[in-house]
């Protein structure tokens, strides 16, 4: 892929995590000092207000600070792609209409998800969403959300020109030749960090990642050598970084995420209830599999 075939969502953007202070407010100085590290790092740009940015639990207006906090951070060369998930495609559109006037590159959208949406909500919520002026890169997440961005319906959704991209989370490796064959124009991106090898090697352009925050020169080189279809470079680096990557796919990814974060000198710190510490089984076991990869020397 050469420069002037690279669109903004294509590369690792890292979907980011929120810090907050003693008192449960967003500490935006710590999070502008996040995304800045993540840029000296060499990642392609970051995701604000996804699922690992707690967005549910954020107002309107702390929504759209931490939207223009990643710009300033970022600058012109660094992409910010925010997610604009909400319950009504007012809301989302709202959304990203902001996020366009803040200076962002595209955005990123779940489907309604307040019920089981059917093919019509889902085609028109999309619809206001792209009319908000910015390219929109689908999230389909049915284990969270109940509602199946299948590859028939991104095939429409593509074809109507609502969607340019798709962060697959099903983790149904399947599913991404299914797509290409039906919407061959319609970019793949890793949407599960325990699946980069598999769907790298399926023709992903891009990955909305979350363990960069914590490993951010190994996954680059994981997914290089992924989407290069270096299985030789890839598959030891994959599972020197796999019993970290796989706590993505689990409920607790937002805290095994931040307490990788804190264990390489980052600031990850608490969440927002009602999201709770991890126990002190799963705290093990996180802290455990970030150590071994600390130990083995990768950053």
């Amino acid at each position: 892929m050469t420069d002037t075939d690279k669109k903004p969502w294509h590369g690792i953007l890292v979907a980011t995590s929120l810090q907050f202070d003693a008192d449960g407010e967003i500490d935006f100085g710590a999070y502008k000092d996040n995304v800045a590290w993540l840029k000296e790092q060499g990642l392609d740009g970051v995701a604000p207000n996804g699922s690992l940015g707690e967005y549910q639990s954020l107002s309107w207006e702390e929504r759209d600070k931490v939207v223009q906090t990643a710009v300033e951070a970022g600058g012109d060369d660094f992409v910010v792609m925010p997610g604009v998930g909400a319950y009504s495609g007012r809301e989302s559109k709202r959304h990203a209409q902001v996020a366009k006037d803040l200076g962002a590159k595209a955005v990123m959208g779940l489907p309604p998800n307040a019920y089981r949406a059917d093919e019509r909500s889902i085609l028109e919520h999309f619809e206001l969403v792209a009319s908000a002026g910015l390219p929109v890169t689908a999230y389909n997440n049915p284990i969270d959300t109940k509602v199946d961005l299948t590859p028939p319906l991104l095939a429409k959704l593509y074809g109507e020109g609502f969607i340019v991209g798709v962060k697959e989370f099903s983790g149904d490796v399947r599913r991404c030749y299914e797509i290409s064959e039906l919407a061959p124009g319609l970019d793949l991106m890793i949407g599960t960090d325990d699946t980069v090898l598999e769907v790298g090697i399926a023709g992903a352009k891009g990955w909305v990642a979350g363990y960069p925050q914590v490993f951010p020169q190994a996954c680059i080189e994981l997914f290089r050598a992924s989407i290069a279809r270096d299985v030789e470079k890839a598959l030891p680096l994959y599972r020197q970084l796999h019993p970290v990557l796989r706590w993505d796919s689990k409920t607790e990814f937002i805290q095994a995420i931040k307490l990788g974060q804190d264990m390489i000198g980052r600031n990850g710190g608490g969440c927002r209830p009602p999201r709770q510490p991890l126990t002190a089984e799963q705290e093990k076991v996180v802290r455990e599999a970030t150590q071994a990869v600390i130990d083995a020397g990768l950053k």
